[in-house]
This record gives C-alpha cells, sequence and structure tokens, in this order.
C-alpha cells in the first residue's frame, strides 16, 4: 500500500496544507495541482516577457520550505507546477532545495508547432463549435496537450525527488505513483481507472474531505486546521480516501459522493489520456472513522486523441460595483443601473455584452431568486465586454458619478474606477496521440 496526498486544489489553495501533509503523519507521495486554462495564458505572457518565468511561483519556495522533511521522510513530489516553463521551475526548485532532485516532463506544449500542426492538416478544430482554428490563429496565447500519468511514473524511475510537469491532467498526478510501484501498463483498464478515479476525488483537495460540503457542512469539525485527502492506493485497484488523524475536516461517503460528481459529464465514460473510467461501476464502503473505501471500478482503452487547451485574446472587459443601503436598496440600485445603461446609450458606445446584477438579491440564483421586502444593503455590479479598448474604458468613467448624480446613499466606491482587464477565452480541441511526444529531463 501506498500513501498519495494532495496537498493542493488549486493555485491559491492553503498555503500550510502541503507543509502539514508532510510533518503531520506518514506519506509516501505528495501531489501539487497547479493549473487551470486560464493560468496557462497568463504564464505563456510572463514567459514571453521573461524567459526564466512561465511557472507557478509558489512552488519552489514551498519546496524550500518542506525540503528537509522531504528527504527525512522519503516522500516524492509530483506537480504540474511547470506550467508553460518546468525547466525554469525545476532550475529554481534546485537553487531553494539543492538537495533534491528534480526531474522535468516535457512535450505538452504545441503553442510553437501551431503553424506547422495546420500545414499538415490537424484543424484543432473548437470542440463546442466546430470553428477551425485559422479563425483565432493571430490571437493565440497559449496551447497545451493534457498529458497522463506515463511520462509522470517515468520521471519517478530516474530517482526523482521532485517532478515538474506542465499541462498533465489533475488525475494523472495521483496515478503516476501507482503506475510507477505497482507496475501498470497501458492494457491495464481497470487499473488505470481505479487510479483515475482516486485521482478524481483527490484533485480539489479539501472539497473531499469537508470543504464546500452541502452536507451538514455547519457540524463539520475544526474547518480551520482541515485535514487534506490521502489515497491509500492498493496494488488490486482498491484503494481508501481519508486523511491524517488529529485533523479537521471529515471523510465520509457523502462528502466522496459529492466529489465524484465535480466536473463529470457522461458518468460511463470518463475519458482522460491513460483510460476511460466508469464512475457507475464505483462502490463506496464506510471503511471506519473517516475512511470510506473504494472498489469495483472497470475502464475501457483510452480515445485516439488528446485534448489540448487553446487561450486566445478575445476583446476587453471592465466591472464595476457600488453599495446602496436601506431603504429600498435594492431599487435603488436597478434605478442606478438603468442610468448607467442609458448614458451608454448615449455615448453611442458598441458592446459585445453588457450585464448587472445586485448581490443579495439574485447574483447567484438569477431570475430564480425570491425577492424580498426590502433589504438593509445591496451591491450594483455592472460590467461590459468587448472588442473596442476605448469604450470599455469610457463605460469605467460612468459609474463612480452615479454617487452624486445618482440614487441615495451609494457607498463602496473607494477605489475609484474599475480596471480594463483582457479577457482570456477558452478554445478545447483535439489532436491525434501520435503528435504528441514527451521526454523527461532531469535537471542538475
Amino acid at each position: 500500500m501506498i500513501r498519495i496526498a494532495n496537498g493542493q486544489g488549486f493555485w491559491g489553495d492553503w498555503l500550510e496544507a502541503p507543509v502539514r501533509l508532510v510533518e503531520q503523519g506518514p506519506i509516501d507521495y505528495l501531489i501539487l495541482d497547479y493549473l487551470a486554462e486560464v493560468t496557462m495564458s497568463i504564464l505563456q505572457k510572463q514567459k514571453e516577457a521573461d524567459a526564466n518565468l512561465g511557472y507557478a511561483r509558489d512552488f519552489p519556495p514551498l519546496i524550500g520550505r518542506i525540503a528537509k522533511t522531504l528527504r527525512e521522510r522519503g516522500v516524492k513530489v509530483i506537480a504540474n507546477a511547470g506550467g508553460v516553463n518546468p525547466v525554469a521551475c525545476a532550475r529554481e526548485v534546485r537553487k531553494l532545495a539543492p538537495e533534491l532532485k528534480v526531474a522535468v516532463v516535457l512535450g505538452d506544449d504545441v503553442y510553437d508547432r501551431l503553424d506547422d500542426l495546420l500545414e499538415r492538416g490537424v484543424a484543432l478544430r473548437n470542440l463546442d463549435t466546430g470553428e477551425p482554428l485559422q479563425s483565432i490563429r493571430p490571437r493565440i496565447l497559449s496551447a497545451n496537450a493534457y498529458i497522463g500519468a506515463f511520462p509522470l511514473a517515468e520521471a519517478l524511475k530516474t530517482g526523482a525527488d521532485v517532478v515538474i510537469a506542465g499541462r498533465s491532467t489533475d488525475t494523472a498526478l495521483a496515478l503516476a505513483p501507482m503506475v510507477h510501484e505497482y507496475g501498470w501498463g497501458p492494457h491495464d483498464h481497470d487499473l488505470l481507472a481505479a487510479g483515475t478515479i482516486a485521482g478524481h476525488i483527490v484533485e480539489c483537495g479539501a472539497q473531499c474531505t469537508g470543504g464546500n460540503c452541502q452536507v451538514d457542512w455547519k457540524n463539520i469539525p475544526d474547518m480551520a486546521n482541515i485535514g487534506y485527502p490521502i489515497i491509500e492506493a492498493e496494488r488490486d485497484g482498491t484503494f481508501v480516501i481519508t486523511k491524517h488523524k488529529g485533523t479537521g475536516g471529515r471523510v465520509s461517503i457523502e462528502t466522496v459522493k459529492e466529489q465524484l460528481l465535480y466536473e463529470l459529464g457522461d458518468p460511463q465514460r470518463y475519458i482522460t489520456p491513460d483510460c476511460i473510467a466508469d464512475f457507475t461501476t464505483i462502490k463506496l464502503h464506510d471503511d471506519g472513522r473517516d475512511r470510506v473505501r473504494v472498489t469495483g471500478i472497470r475502464g475501457s482503452a483510452p480515445t485516439p486523441t488528446l485534448k489540448v487547451s487553446l487561450s486566445y485574446h478575445d476583446g476587453w472587459k471592465a466591472i464595476g460595483s457600488l453599495v446602496y443601503s436601506w431603504p429600498e436598496a435594492r431599487e435603488k440600485a436597478m434605478f442606478a443601473a438603468a442610468i448607467v445603461l442609458k448614458r451608454l446609450q448615449q455615448l453611442n458606445l458598441q458592446f459585445d455584452d453588457v450585464h448587472y446584477e445586485v448581490l443579495g438579491v439574485n447574483a447567484c440564483h438569477g431570475p430564480a431568486a425570491q425577492i424580498a421586502k426590502d433589504y438593509p444593503e445591496v451591491q450594483l455590479r455592472i460590467g461590459v465586454r468587448g472588442s473596442d479598448k476605448k469604450s470599455v474604458d469610457r463605460f469605467t468613467r460612468e459609474l463612480v458619478p452615479l454617487v452624486l448624480s445618482g440614487p441615495p446613499t451609494a457607498t463602496g466606491f473607494g477605489d475609484g474606477r474599475p480596471p480594463v482587464r483582457e479577457v482570456v477565452a477558452y478554445w478545447p480541441a483535439l489532436i491525434p496521440r501520435e503528435e504528441i511526444a514527451t521526454h523527461v529531463e532531469v535537471v542538475e
């Protein structure tokens, strides 16, 4: 049995979680998930400005902080913190933790190959709309294929203490140690599906140990010190989800079920680079306090294509807000929004989208929200999006004037005009599997 702990569900998660995982109890592997689709475009811009950037900069200081404990306890780290520059990330880790051996997995980044791929007939059409990539080619910011667990397992074979990847799947981080330790092969579909589902359960960190939980959330123990999830994985594909003893939170069939439904499409065809997992075969068993055993998982062969995540520039946006207080707070906010819309029309400003909502009233539930008779206070949030940056900037000058020229009791304008920000859009596509060739480098 090996113990695989996930100390991060997203870039920005609790900084103390990975530290506590390696210090508060036995684990064999620490996995850390940093990347989201929009993150890749941000990192690509950073790399273009500075060849030494383009990775998750929180990662090297973390490894430097826990390096001694990692070595003493023999814990290996696997992370997709490399973004679009895994080698630079590895070099920084080596500076801060020279005693650790670091390996990187390369080959997922196809940004510099796009023109060649298109010329050879790899269309990279939008999965949702069918549009050809040519329609946005000048505006593309990043392009990365999702890689699976086998390249990460190959990196572990080097004896690395830390394995850094770019755009791997979240589930691959957890599956890779199982492939490495147990020698699972590409045709062991049921085993790979089990490891994939284990990775899916823990990929969002404490979301499976009581965080963001709908069931009895007020009685989750000590959420200030919530324990992050640990997989106890066995060679036959069965596993237990648990956490360190004495930590806060809760592991139960209910918390695991909630996470199983996270970002789930067809439950019988959960597609990853390693396999297709069938969620309808999952069997959950109460294995004691804060322990859920998972068995029965079946899988099938992976698809002949890999998913490519591309991001591209899609205009500009600005979002501003004002707070209105009782009495008639909602009515004041709606009246203020009507004034802004009328002034934008009078200025003949054109936008792709104009949207407003009233926090405290309908921001979460929209038209399904129940309207109360009156509210102590509400926040009007209004924004625009468009291709003309000057028009978006002009909008930002129409909100603060309402403090004196609109309904009474406006406040919350201390930050002044809202900033104009770039809109980064997402383009999902498929690429033939044979187009992606990964390789491992040990960074000295």
